[in-house]
C-alpha cells in the first residue's frame, strides 16, 4: 500500500523522541511538510540534523497560553498527531495535586488546546483533515501506581469520540491508537523497570502474538489512519497490543 502526503502539512507533538519522532520522520518520508513540536531543544536539534526539511517548534505544552502563542502563526495544518505525554508513577492514595495537574496538563488539556487551534483552521478552510490521538491500553486496563496517567488517557478517549462526532460534518476525521507497553521507548522502559519480576513475561503469555509492539507498529497505524486509505474511518480506538485484550 503506497501512502503519500504530498502537498499536506502535518504537526506532531512530542516529536523529539520515541513514537513521535518515528511518526514525524515517516510523514516526511511520505511527502508531508512536517512540523515537529517538543519542549526539549536537544531532541529537536538532533531531529533537525537528521532531517533538515522538518520544521521544529519548541514549547512546553503544559503552558496553555505559550502553546497558543507558539501556534498562532503556524499556518495551514492538514494532519495532526497528538502524541506528547508524560507519566508520573505513584500510588493512588499518595498522588499529589501538583503531579496530577502536570499529567493532565500535558496528556489531556494540551490535546484539547492544540486540537481546537488546528481544527478551527480546518473548519475555516473547508478542506477537512485528519487527527490521531495517541492513547494507551492503560486507558482501559488499569495498572497500579498510574492513576493519573490512566485517567488522562481515559479523558483523551472521550475527547476523541466527541471530536469525531462534532467535526465529522466538516470532513475532519478523528481517531485514536492504543499501544501496549513498548519497552524500547523511554516511557515504556520507565514502566517496565517498576514491574515486579516476571510481570513482563506473564503479560506476554496473555498476548497471542507473543511480543510487545515496537515504535514502527504504532507509526504504521498512525500513518494509515491519517491517510486517504482510511477515509471512512472516524471515531475508532485502534488497539496495538498483539491481541492482548482479546485474550
Amino acid at each position: 500500500m503506497n501512502i503519500r502526503f504530498d502537498g499536506k502539512r502535518a504537526l506532531v507533538t512530542g516529536a523529539g523522541r520515541g513514537i513521535g519522532r518515528g511518526i514525524v520522520k515517516k510523514l516526511a518520508e511520505c511527502g508531508a511538510e512536517c512540523l515537529a513540536l517538543s519542549k526539549t531543544p536537544e531532541n529537536l536539534e538532533s531531529l533537525k540534523n537528521e532531517m533538515p526539511e522538518i520544521q521544529t517548534i519548541m514549547v512546553d505544552l503544559a503552558d496553555w497560553t505559550a502553546t497558543r502563542h507558539a501556534l498562532e502563526n503556524v499556518g495551514k495544518i492538514d494532519l495532526l498527531v497528538n502524541n506528547a505525554a508524560i507519566m508520573i508513577m505513584s500510588p493512588f492514595l499518595e498522588t499529589a495535586k501538583d503531579d496530577l495537574d502536570k499529567v493532565l496538563d500535558v496528556n489531556f488539556k494540551a490535546v484539547f488546546n492544540i486540537s481546537q487551534i488546528v481544527a478551527r483552521g480546518m473548519v475555516e478552510r473547508g478542506d477537512g483533515g485528519a487527527i490521531v490521538n495517541v492513547s494507551s491500553i492503560l486507558s482501559r486496563r488499569a495498572v497500579r501506581n498510574a492513576a493519573s496517567y490512566c485517567s488522562s488517557k481515559g479523558a483523551m478517549d472521550s475527547l476523541t469520540q466527541v471530536m469525531a462526532n462534532e467535526l465529522g460534518s466538516h470532513k475532519i476525521r478523528v481517531n485514536s491508537v492504543h499501544p501496549h507497553l513498548i519497552p524500547s521507548t523511554e516511557m515504556g522502559n520507565s514502566i517496565a523497570v517498576t514491574l515486579p519480576p516476571g510481570a513482563q513475561e506473564y503479560v506476554l503469555t496473555r498476548t497471542p502474538l507473543g511480543r510487545f509492539p515496537d515504535v514502527e507498529d504504532v507509526v504504521n497505524a498512525v500513518v494509515f489512519l491519517l491517510s486517504d486509505k482510511a477515509s471512512s474511518i472516524n471515531g475508532i480506538a485502534l488497539p496495538i497490543e498483539g491481541g492482548y485484550e482479546a485474550n
